[in-house]
């Protein structure tokens, strides 16, 4: 009996000493924490995406973007193809380093890495083609910004997307690389 109330006495000093950690750390960070500093961003897109196994396709693209300082941000994209014959979707985890020129003009290069998935469902009959793959992605590219206000741009991305899509035995080009350019607005904190 002994034993079981030296246990439990134990083990709530042990969490009362972290739970007084814990506010000892909240009470000596808060004053370099500011209220008003907001760290996330989002952008939204939508273009062409060339050089796809079914040519040139309609792409919408979204980014989330935690700016780790001002001009360099991390975060997910997602591209998404789903009209016509191909249905495509990547997402990967970015990278931007963001460029403050004169005149509110941003140039942000950007790179990052994830997965690509292409369903290709072409035809009918005989000759009809349902396959997929999914690939490891890679996104090049970079976006001209025009800052409209402080904090919503407006953008132009020209991307290159390097992949392995392989759709054989239907078809007997694999997909390595394609092209997009894309239209949209940027919301930053």
């Amino acid at each position: 009996m002994i034993r079981q109330i030296a246990s439990t006495f134990s083990r709530w000093t042990c969490a009362a000493g972290l739970l007084a950690i814990l506010a000892a750390g909240t009470v000596v960070a808060a004053p370099h924490a500011r209220a008003d500093e907001q760290r996330w961003g989002f952008g939204s897109d939508l273009g062409l995406t060339s050089g796809t196994v079914n040519g040139t396709v309609f792409t919408l693209a979204f980014s989330g973007d935690y700016y780790i300082d001002r001009n360099f941000s991390i975060g997910p994209m997602m591209q998404i193809s789903p009209m016509g014959d191909l249905f495509q979707i990547s997402f990967a985890g970015v990278g931007r380093y963001h460029f403050r020129l004169k005149n509110g003009i941003n140039l942000v290069p950007f790179t990052g890495i994830g997965l690509l998935h292409a369903d290709l469902d072409r035809g009918t009959g005989p000759g009809r083609i349902d396959r997929n793959d999914t690939s490891w992605y890679i996104p090049i590219g970079v976006s001209v910004e025009y800052q409209a206000t402080h904090n919503i741009a407006l953008s132009s991305t020209l991307m290159v997307n390097l992949h392995d899509i392989n759709l054989s035995p239907s078809l007997s080009e694999n997909d390595h690389t394609s092209v997009a350019l894309l239209f949209g607005f940027r919301f930053a904190p």
